[in-house]
């Protein structure tokens, strides 16, 4: 299988290739439906806002749960089926696969300060939607061996741009956090994204667009109101 020509039709729906490799026992790389093991781990995701135009002209956008979930079933799970791959998911569970895991093996991804993991072009501006399995080996390109840029970022703005102070080098102020958010002075958070996260200097011409930034912060508030009402 060429990876030009998945790359092409992961591209139609505004998604990229994000690295892969070859499975090892210790990956927790599930085997195919028929029982064969995964021969290649292809990871699929996107970077800035162009898979947000594609799900957002899609039928699955909509107030119905899980709306980004449905959508990546239905898109990812059509390039697999055309491509003779099986689509694994991050959602679903639990239990849930090691993506973040697969993530570190099949690029130079590492975790930032505030927790989320930094690509050294799209900086935080990134997310992981399938991997796709095979059965046959991939011509993979060798893996990214870039270094994590945090590494040499002296000030860190992303752990003082926060206006509740909940990034810190020691961890993340989940109650903080959401409590600013709830209230009106976090609107600026909820309209335009994370202000710690866009603090980052790393990747900021793929920086998300407000109605899609605004779409995973009321997401994130929900989530955690669910918790806290579960717990």
């Amino acid at each position: 299988m060429e990876i030009a020509t998945l790359a092409a039709a992961l591209g139609a729906h505004g998604l990229i290739l994000r690295g892969g490799f070859r499975p090892r026992a210790d990956d927790g790389v599930p085997p195919l439906a028929d029982g064969r093991p995964t021969r290649a781990l292809v990871m699929v995701g996107n970077a800035g806002p162009e898979m947000w135009r594609a799900f957002a002209a899609s039928p699955e956008h909509d107030s119905a749960p899980d709306s980004l979930d449905r959508w990546s079933e239905r898109v990812i799970g059509a390039v697999a089926a055309e491509l003779g791959a099986e689509a694994l998911f991050p959602f679903g569970g639990p239990p849930y696969l090691p993506f973040i895991a697969w993530a570190k093996r099949a690029e130079a991804v590492a975790e930032s300060p505030l927790g989320i993991l930094i690509h050294p072009d799209y900086g935080l501006w990134h997310a992981y939607r399938a991997a796709l399995a095979f059965a046959e080996a991939v011509d993979l390109a060798p893996r990214d061996q870039r270094p994590r840029p945090c590494d040499t970022c002296a000030e860190r703005p992303c752990l003082s741009a926060c206006p509740v102070g909940a990034f810190t080098e020691s961890g993340y102020d989940v109650a903080a956090c959401t409590g600013h958010i709830s209230a009106p002075a976090g609107i600026d958070c909820m309209e335009r994204a994370c202000g710690a996260r866009r603090a980052c200097p790393v990747g900021r011409g793929y920086i998300y667009e407000p109605a899609q930034a605004r779409f995973h912060m009321e997401h994130f508030l929900a989530a955690r109101r669910r918790a806290g009402a579960a717990a």
